[in-house]
């Protein structure tokens, strides 16, 4: 069966977004811009020393997202909105988006599809599993879906990309989620970031 991973950036005090998120500042009072540009600067500025890490990202066989990073859009589909990533998003897979609201499946340039689901976790782990195959299921975030997941025991393996910067509050990595046992697989540490993976322990 193939793993369940996720790959997540957060700050040094634990958190993948700030207070405040907005269509035009996704990642809310995140100590720029709200774009998330100083949380993924080690992704875009320095992308060749990262180069093993940005990689390993896009290499599932399918994904998982929760609505809120697939886009600002609240409540039923009253506009059209493809997720944050243009025509052709990085994925190259299916994409599973969790939501209340159904909606078509939205194929896009280069091989991504987005499917919507409104019947919980553990039906888009089940459809992400059918369409990976052998491939891995990325859990892509936010923490929220993550920390459903984690909560569920739905992880195995659970890949941090530390910042060294705190936000001080927003939506954070492990919150409500009971005492988890972690087996530090690998660490690397670069210039704007040390890199963690944990396989979660049954």
């Amino acid at each position: 069966m193939s793993r369940v991973i996720c790959d997540l950036t957060i700050s040094a005090d634990g958190y993948s977004a700030g207070l405040g998120q907005t269509e035009e500042r996704p990642f809310g009072d995140d100590g720029g811009d709200g774009s998330g540009a100083r949380l993924h600067a080690w992704m875009f500025d320095t992308p060749d020393e990262n180069r093993t890490e940005v990689d390993r990202m896009s290499a599932a066989g399918a994904f998982i997202m929760g609505r809120n990073m697939f886009g600002p859009v609240r409540g039923a589909w009253d506009r059209k909105w493809n997720g944050w990533w243009g025509e052709d998003p990085p994925f190259h897979a299916p994409v599973f988006v969790l939501t209340h609201h159904a909606r078509e499946p939205q194929p896009m340039d280069g091989g991504t599809t987005y499917h919507f689901v409104t019947d919980g976790i553990a039906s888009a782990l089940a459809q992400a599993r059918a369409a990976a195959g052998d491939g891995d299921v990325a859990v892509q975030g936010g923490a929220t879906t993550v920390n459903q997941y984690l909560a569920a025991g739905l992880i195995d393996e659970l890949r941090l990309h530390i910042v060294p910067l705190t936000l001080g509050a927003g939506t954070r990595l492990f919150e409500g989620v009971p005492p988890l046992k972690l087996e530090q697989v690998t660490s690397r540490s670069a210039s704007l970031v040390t890199h963690l993976t944990y396989r979660v322990l049954p």
